[in-house]
């Protein structure tokens, strides 16, 4: 006889229930009814072995296993009610919890749109963001869901995932806004902020963060400013590549990067009109080289040339901005040494960076493969310049990057010929129709002394007019 698993409990709490007489031990009686086994009563064993143990009769268990699938059904019917009676309770709460995470986070997402758009009033965004953290601070706890509910279901969990994050997007766009507006509101009425970026003779004295840079390192010193310390991350570890290189240096003796620099570089520099001995105008051309060398041969004319690429006045803009980078990296390192001169390489292959001049062009939107071929030309050539600086002198390595300058950009800005090119370009630019040009070429004035101090001060609208127009021979 088949029992099935639903009623063995139910058997073996009837079958232990009390003392077995010695017959029923024996298997002579049925331990449930007494009754004695024979032709017209057979036994079924109930165990610890068949021919052993404990034995009942037919009927005694067919009413057993009937009683047990009774209890069974019934308790599966009230499992069953038990259920839908949790299910109705709970799916309205769950359905109104995620209606509030969804209004909140959809709140947040507007605030962080409406606190992105320069023309509403820093007052207005700073309230949005408290009324924003009060209806986020109101939202409760998230219900428990019943036991009957499907363990799978994680909606909840993810749409206050997606809550999180865009709570922390509003919270970061507010605190930009209101940084910069504090920082404005604070400048006097001749900050000293516009000469530091070089701003416009008539620049209002407000700015936002697409003209305020102040490089990877400055907010360590800040803070230790207040008391706070934290080391700065330092320099990134050497590719490979250059890690094998810098260990067979150390490993064998070799000679210097360049030898005889100092005399053949001199001899360059003097016969284009470049004094090696004038701190100032080394520098200058040192960093017009390093800016050449790394960042503007190569892998950027691909990036030129693709798809949303930058156009020659944004590329005129950037080399401006990275020339005055470069010009500070280098002049650090007389004192710093070579790891000065990665701060110029963290900015000139920053993919998420804005370019200078008001452009909206920032290298993640070029293929990353030329993106990561600028940042491997860039790390390079600026870890040649720092090797030949430790082996032979920072004075070497300046007359090095200056005379590739004085071969390759002559007449770029920060050169010597840099002011009989702008001469040039302002007779020519007198000559032409200027009907379409942009605004900020009225004054000539004005253009001629941005074209000397900052040509980035221009704007990229200026600046591509400027090289369409090749009043330099082709963009500097």
């Amino acid at each position: 006889m088949h029992l099935p698993s639903y009623a063995h409990d139910m058997i073996r709490a009837a079958v232990l229930s009390g003392v077995p007489t010695a017959r029923q031990v024996g298997g002579l009686e049925c331990r449930l009814c007494g009754r004695p086994f024979g032709p017209d009563l057979a036994a079924v064993p109930l165990g610890p072995a068949p021919a052993s143990g404990l034995f009942g009769c037919r009927p005694c268990l067919t009413r057993l296993v009937t009683r047990a699938r009774r209890a069974r059904d019934a308790a599966l019917a009230q499992d069953a009610e038990r259920a839908r009676a949790e299910s109705a309770a709970w799916l309205p709460m769950r359905e109104h919890h995620l209606a509030r995470l969804n209004r909140v986070r959809e709140a947040a997402e507007a605030v962080a749109a409406v606190a992105g758009d320069e023309e509403t009033a820093a007052l207005r965004i700073a309230w949005l963001l408290i009324s924003l953290e009060s209806a986020n601070t109101w939202i409760p706890e998230a219900p428990e869901p019943p036991p009957s509910a499907d363990p799978g279901d994680t909606e909840l969990r993810d749409e206050a995932f997606r809550l999180d994050l865009a709570m922390v997007t509003a919270r970061e766009t507010v605190a930009r806004r209101l940084a910069y507006h504090l920082v404005n509101e604070a400048q006097p009425q001749e900050p000293e902020l516009c000469g530091e970026l070089e701003c416009a003779d008539d620049c209002s004295g407000r700015h936002d963060s697409s003209h305020i840079d102040c490089g990877p390192d400055a907010v360590f010193d800040d803070l230790a400013e207040h008391g706070v310390t934290v080391e700065p991350p330092g320099p990134g570890p050497l590719s490979p590549r250059l890690a094998a290189l810098l260990a067979k240096d150390t490993a064998e003796e070799t000679s210097p990067p360049l030898p005889d620099i100092e005399g053949h570089a001199r001899a360059v520099l003097a016969h284009l009109g470049i004094t090696a001995d004038d701190t100032d105008a080394l520098v200058d051309a040192a960093a017009v080289g390093l800016v050449v060398d790394a960042w503007r041969e190569g892998p950027l004319d691909e990036i030129r040339e693709a798809t949303g690429g930058p156009s020659d006045g944004e590329v005129f803009a950037q080399s401006v901005d990275l020339y005055r980078r470069a010009r500070a990296a280098l002049t650090a390192a007389r004192d710093g040494g070579p790891e000065s001169l990665l701060t110029f390489v963290r900015v000139a292959s920053d993919a998420d960076l804005p370019w200078a001049g008001g452009s909206r062009f920032a290298l993640r939107m070029a293929p990353q493969e030329w993106v990561a071929g600028l940042a491997r030309q860039v790390d390079d050539r600026t870890w040649f310049t720092g090797e030949v600086m430790r082996e032979q002198g920072w004075h070497a390595a300046l007359l090095h990057r200056a005379a590739s300058a004085a071969f390759k950009a002559l007449h770029h800005f920060g050169m010597p010929g840099w002011p009989g090119a702008v001469g040039t370009a302002m007779e020519r630019i007198a000559a032409r129709d200027r009907s379409g040009a942009p605004a900020s070429l009225t004054d000539l004035d004005a253009v001629e002394a941005a074209l000397l101090e900052a040509p980035d001060r221009l704007g990229v609208d200026a600046l591509d007019w400027v090289c369409r127009q090749a009043l330099f021979g082709g963009a500097p």
